[in-house]
């Protein structure tokens, strides 16, 4: 912790650094009568203004991370002219190339390709979205250290190197539920009156953990519905304080969960979707505004994030909710629409499936695998999120979640028992296969190349850039027969098996003259996966 105003920190490329700073003046309300700012000036002299956040009593905190080496320099500016412990604290931050091996620091935090349809690290290198969804990962349920730790690290043995994880304002709860404090209590004073530091200070373990072992933390702001109650200039407030504290780490933003859904009790919900789609397109514009990282940003919707906003520009990706009772037709429709739709952005569904939720009977493994590859494919394979019922609402090991406001109940599994749930091995596991296949993040979904599919349900189909390699996806056994852009052109070729995750089969393909083969599955009667790549 630093005090002094000739303050120089040391740091390597992409690890974020804390400053310390102490206020000289006596404030009743500081969260509300104080603003600091730091202005950071980076080696090539692009300037920063990096919001500082309360850490309680006279403590204010400044986190900056950078992928430039060499020296930052930085002046803070507190709306407190006078209070010489905040206003106009001079110094520098000295920052060398990262030497570990965290991907996140080695590549920088995840952004949007150059394609503008795939997700890549912040050096270009490509990165599969492969999600997991915690979203009441932050309450006391899920126990820090140990249960986050074995948690994470089974993801991380999957494949996951993403988290989705609300900040505190969640889904499925009124205001204030016991169920959405953590180990110091709730975000916000009950009125709203400000927010509660020690709230984050025990979410900061949590979320710099993932951090630390190279998952994604994607940060959902709050519920959607949970606007209304604090209000939009509140609201900005609560996003600041994030950005302030988590921007610094390699973080994704998501607005907010389900963005345009009214609360569940609500009378009046078709005024209040149209109100909501408003002002979190408001808000969102004040998260790029403040947000001097420029992490990458979506939200989260019912249906589509670009339908959730007046302004879908505003997005970086469209995440969708493809559906928990949707079929891989259905998932695989919506996902060609996304694909379709301008303005041109990755799209992925950050929820689809959820693994034993019970609507009543519980979903088997199929049902997430099936929406996984469905739209994944159909959406160009630049990534997807599971989720696990048991997982999303940290069901507890001793004591289950319990029942949304409208009454239903989505199941009782506890987290440690979902977390075996053989859904996340299958899901997880396909990352592996997808980044094996040349040429695999650029991706295109091709359903018209499919001239003829022996089942009744829908297959789908996706090819590389110079039809290098191509990966379709079969709900069910039979015979595909697929036109490619190539005439008499020789693939290397195998069979996925979905389920056991092993490659089944391997044969040579040759194009006819109009660039036509057919293949047929393995006769078990399951899903299937064809990867072609060219000699």
């Amino acid at each position: 912790m630093l005090f002094s105003k000739d303050i120089v920190v040391k740091t390597e490329s992409n690890k974020m650094v804390e400053i310390t700073l102490t206020a000289s003046g006596d404030y009743k309300d500081p969260f509300n009568e104080v603003e600091l700012d730091a202005i950071f000036t980076d080696p090539s002299g692009k300037q920063l203004k990096v919001p500082a956040f309360w850490d309680g009593g006279k403590v204010w905190k400044i986190r900056y991370a950078s992928p430039l080496e060499g020296t930052h320099s930085f002046t803070t500016a507190c709306s407190k002219n006078e209070d010489n412990g905040l206003n106009n604290v001079k110094g520098k931050v000295e920052i060398k190339k990262y030497k570990g091996t965290n991907p996140l620091l080695q590549r920088g935090a995840v952004r949007i390709a150059d394609d503008k349809r795939h997700f890549a690290y912040g050096d270009g290198t490509p990165f599969f979205w492969m999600g997991d969804t915690w979203w009441m990962g932050l309450t006391k349920r899920l126990v820090w250290p140990d249960d986050v730790k074995k948690l994470a690290d089974d993801r991380i043995k999957k494949g996951f190197n993403v988290v989705q994880i609300v900040a505190g304002l969640y889904p499925d709860m009124p205001a204030f539920d016991p169920r959405g404090e953590n180990e110091a209590g709730f975000p916000w004073e009950a009125d709203y009156a400000g927010i509660r530091p020690a709230y984050f200070d025990a979410a900061d373990k949590k979320i710099m953990y993932l951090a630390e072992q190279g998952i994604t933390p994607c940060i959902v702001g709050a519920w959607g519905y949970h606007l209304p109650w604090l209000g939009v200039d509140k609201m900005k407030q609560h996003w600041r304080y994030l950005i302030a504290r988590w921007g610094a780490l390699p973080v994704v933003w998501c607005a907010a969960g389900e963005i345009t859904m009214p609360f569940y009790l609500s009378q009046t919900k078709d005024a209040d979707r149209e109100w909501l789609k408003t002002e979190w397109t408001n808000v969102i514009r004040y998260m790029k505004e403040t947000d001097p990282f420029k992490r990458t940003v979506t939200a989260h919707p019912s249906r589509t994030a670009r339908e959730s906003l007046t302004d879908p520009a505003l997005l970086d990706f469209d995440m969708h909710q493809s559906g928990h009772g949707s079929g891989p037709a259905k998932q695989s429709a919506l996902a060609l629409e996304g694909w379709r739709t301008q303005p041109v952005m990755p799209v992925m569904s950050g929820e689809s499936r959820y693994e034993a939720l019970a609507i009543p009977k519980p979903l088997p493994a199929e049902a997430p695998r099936g929406a996984f590859w469905a739209h994944t494919v159909n959406s160009g394979l630049a990534g997807h999120t599971y989720g696990a019922n048991g997982i999303w609402q940290l069901n507890g090991i001793d004591k289950p979640y319990g029942n949304s406001p409208g009454g239903n109940n989505w199941g009782i599994t506890p987290w440690n028992e979902a977390m075996q749930l053989p859904g996340s091995a299958q899901i997880g596991a396909a990352r592996k296969l997808i980044e094996s296949i040349p040429g695999w993040n650029s991706f295109q979904p091709q359903p018209e190349m499919i001239t003829q599919w022996s089942a009744k349900d829908t297959a789908v189909l996706a090819v590389t850039a110079g039809n290098q390699s191509a990966l379709a996806y079969l709900p069910s056994p039979g015979t595909i027969t697929i036109t490619l852009p190539v005439s008499d052109q020789q693939y290397k070729a195998f069979w996925f098996n979905p389920i056991t995750v092993i490659r089944e089969k391997e044969f040579a393909i040759t194009t006819d003259a109009s660039g036509k083969f057919a293949a047929t599955s393995p006769e078990a009667k399951q899903d299937w996966v064809l990867v072609l790549t060219k000699n």
